[in-house]
């Protein structure tokens, strides 16, 4: 069963964004499957991803029609470093920006994009999957495509491991030093910061545009609740991101998106207890 959970739990997440639901979803579909008559089933693998995904998507359709989930709602983050969670496929885990994005989708194209570009699937797969026809998948997929990129690979060199380190520790001592001109050079023009409270917590604002508007509210953030708080560098869903503790619990999770010329392009903030708390009990494990 542990094998078969390490293989299904990408497929949940990645269509739930949350990580506490995906692991509900698998566990529902190993329970009912072990738990129940399997004559007839040739394919125990492919049977179970299916099932699973079928499952993710019924869920996330459930969801967006009984709550009253805010804009600046934001997936759970996943620490994808290397000494990370062990039992899951964390290479199969979306980048934390293109999981930001896929929020857009309807989850029957979210589920299609996935499994086409992450998972490498035929439309002929993927229409047995989910039930559709080839041409309606090829559909799907093109609608996602007009709101997303491609994925890129989760594979780091030693050397972008370093320099994106070394980028996010010039950024704390930016802050620290409270340099607001210093920081406001190190974001690009159309930074975007969202925070995600899950109306728990009371933030300052919960989306900022523009690196004025962003540097300033970084400093105040700062200055206000995380000066005295350590910060540590982590790669969540693939980004580089700063987790701020305070006596060994989990306050805040920052992510960030790098662009090309090392700026930095978005930042999301995650603060709701609840995703931390899970997120404190993987890095910790």
């Amino acid at each position: 069963m542990t094998q078969y959970y390490q293989l299904l739990f990408p497929y949940a997440y990645n269509i739930l964004g949350s990580a506490e639901d995906a692991r509900d979803t698998v566990q529902e579909v190993l329970s009912k499957y072990y738990t129940s008559e399997r004559a007839g089933i040739q394919d125990e693998k492919n049977y179970l991803i299916r099932s699973v995904i079928n499952l993710a998507i019924n869920y996330k359709n459930r969801n967006k029609r009984i709550s009253r989930q805010p804009a600046e709602w934001l997936p759970e983050p996943i620490a994808t470093d290397d000494t990370a969670d062990k039992n899951v496929y964390l290479k199969d885990i979306l980048s934390y920006s293109l999981m930001v994005l896929m929020e857009r989708l309807p989850a029957i194209e979210r589920a299609v994009f996935i499994l086409k570009e992450s998972f490498d699937y035929t439309h002929s797969d993927i229409a047995e999957v989910l039930s559709i026809s080839e041409e309606y998948s090829r559909k799907l997929l093109s609608r996602a495509k007009t709101r997303l990129f491609k994925p890129e690979a989760a594979v780091r060199s030693k050397t972008q491991e370093a320099d994106t380190k070394s980028l996010l520790m010039d950024y704390m001592d930016t802050i620290r030093r409270g340099d607001v001109a210093r920081l406001e050079k190190m974001l690009s023009a159309e930074v975007a910061l969202m925070v995600d409270g899950g109306g728990k917590i009371n933030v300052v604002t919960k989306i900022a545009h523009g690196a004025s508007e962003v540097a300033r509210v970084l400093a105040l953030v700062f200055d206000k609740y995380l000066q005295y708080a350590d910060a540590a560098f982590h790669w969540i869903n693939h980004q580089p991101a700063l987790l701020f503790s305070k006596d060994g619990k989990l306050y805040s999770c920052l992510v960030f998106e790098l662009g090309p010329d090392h700026s930095i392009q978005s930042i999301n903030s995650v603060v709701d207890p609840d995703k931390l708390s899970l997120l404190s009990q993987q890095i910790q494990a």
